[in-house]
């Protein structure tokens, strides 16, 4: 059990005594819970987080226009440039890694569905598709998918391990998920699970809040607290033992992200990147989207409110935006730069702050819901590391064929449910078409287990009208599910 008095001494160092006021009310379990949480705190670092935190408050208004410059060309890859053979090239190499099990996907899962209305992990949302297939199922198939397209090019059967890392509130639910859904396929020990951490919040004086008497209020510390996740929850090691070099990490909101995508990985390869970002052109100069260019001559991302609107319409000679490469969280590492980043680099990333309303004990000890910001609290984004990589590259894709995000209601309008399930199924239509088909309906749905990117449907759409609500199949499935016709039909 952590120890009383070298938690009051280290408490009383950096100024947080306040934490401990309502000790002697605590029975026994409520003080060994409550030591237990603080000795899980780096409290030694409090102080000086509050106050690169004040700094990044402070930081946040200034505009980086006059410190920015665009991608260079020879960083920056389009697939509407180059030629097939070249893609060819790079879907080589990025399957020959994955036949080799080098390639890892890590999958940021940690936020709640509050948004869509939902109180459990967004993975499990189901946007209403013909399958009625989760978020978590689909990314789940397109590896299996992934794999086999390997198999099938090299002759060699490797294994993608599926990392997927999860917050307080999210694990325990995510977790019986998929064990229940027998990992939809998956071996059970290619897919790990871990959790991401916490940072206290402050007041507005860099006193940390009790949540309770016997609980300090904390919230998650955002998508870069990957890195120090990875080395706390053994992961890195875990990659190290399994031979990965190549680690995929993506948002689960992002309905038609490539997981594990050959083309994205072959191309960071080939060019010996060891961080890579995929990114999609602007839709226009006001759309609220990161954008990732250089400050000061380093790579990160810039967010819309961090520039000017003349800067945001600047256009080059063939009238493109000049500052174009909206961000997607979408991401390429090397193990090798984890591991920097994780030993060097990840107590230099930027804090992100935000003021916020958050419930606390006052020094009566009554707790009090504010109805206006009474504090911060602090996240750090998995972007932010682009500024250390020896070789950092980008790679634009086709809005349409590979960014579709799922964050709000369906009565915004947008980013929403029915968007999501609108685009996959417009890429879908978009696959048989090319394959010799004709859909003449809005719900006709791949199976990812069938196809990964628009091959292999020929012999199931060539010739064919669907103009019905269907599900095209993979053999697997149909074996499985019964069905004799290759279609699911209502």
């Amino acid at each position: 059990m952590p120890n009383l008095k070298e938690i009051q001494q280290t408490l009383e160092q950096v100024q947080q005594s306040q934490l401990l006021k309502f000790w002697d009310e605590l029975n026994e379990e409520q003080q060994k819970k409550f030591l237990q949480q603080l000795s899980s705190i780096k409290l030694e670092e409090v102080n000086d987080l509050f106050q690169k935190a004040q700094a990044s408050l402070t930081e946040d208004v200034q505009k980086l226009d006059n410190r920015m410059n665009p991608i260079p060309p020879e960083q920056f890859g389009s697939e509407k440039n180059v030629s097939s053979q070249v893609l060819e090239d790079y879907r080589s190499v990025g399957l020959e890694a994955v036949a080799n099990s080098e390639v890892a996907v890590l999958l940021l899962a940690g936020g709640q569905g509050t948004r869509l209305g939902v109180e459990y992990p967004k993975g499990m949302y189901s946007v209403g598709l013909p399958s009625g297939k989760t978020l978590f199922q689909i990314q789940a198939e397109r590896i299996r998918r992934v794999v086999a397209l390997a198999k099938q090019h090299t002759g060699e059967t490797g294994k993608i391990c599926w990392y997927i890392m999860t917050s307080g509130p999210t694990n325990q639910t995510t977790e019986k998920y998929l064990k229940k859904n027998n990992y939809f396929g998956l071996n059970d020990q290619d897919v790990k699970l871990f959790q991401q951490g916490l940072l206290p919040c402050y007041d507005f004086e860099g006193k940390i809040l009790l949540d309770e008497k016997d609980s300090v209020a904390q919230a998650p510390d955002g998508n870069g607290g990957i890195y120090r996740a990875l080395e706390k929850s053994g992961v890195l090691e875990d990659m190290r033992r399994r031979g990965i070099k190549y680690v995929h990490v993506h948002s689960v909101d992002n309905i038609l992200t490539k997981v594990a995508d050959p083309i994205f990985v072959g191309y960071c390869i080939k060019k010996e990147a060891d961080c890579g970002a995929k990114v999609v052109s602007k839709a226009g100069p006001t759309e609220a989207v990161g954008v990732v260019c250089q400050v000061d001559g380093r790579f990160q991302v810039v967010e819309y409110s961090e520039i000017t609107e003349v800067t945001a319409n600047l256009r080059d000679e063939c009238g493109n935006l000049v500052f174009s490469a909206g961000n997607i969280c979408n991401h390429f590492f090397t193990t090798d730069f984890l591991n920097r980043v994780v030993t060097e680099f990840e107590r230099e990333l930027k804090l992100h702050v935000a003021k916020k309303k958050i419930s606390y004990v006052n020094s009566s000890g009554d707790r009090v819901k504010p109805t206006k910001s009474n504090g911060i609290k602090i996240e750090k984004f998995v972007f932010d590391v682009f500024q250390f990589a020896n070789k950092f590259v980008t790679w634009e894709v086709p809005r349409t064929n590979e960014f579709s995000a799922l964050k709000n209601a369906d009565s915004v309008g947008k980013d929403c449910p029915s968007t999501a399930h609108r685009d996959l199924l417009n890429l879908h239509k978009k696959y048989i078409e090319k394959a010799g088909g004709k859909v003449i309906c809005d719900e006709v749905e791949i199976s990812p287990l069938l196809s990964y990117a628009g091959e292999n449907l020929e012999h199931k759409v060539n010739g064919k009208v669907f103009d019905t609500k269907t599900v095209i199949y993979s053999d697997e499935e149909l074996l499985n599910n019964g069905i004799s016709n290759g279609t699911n039909n209502w």
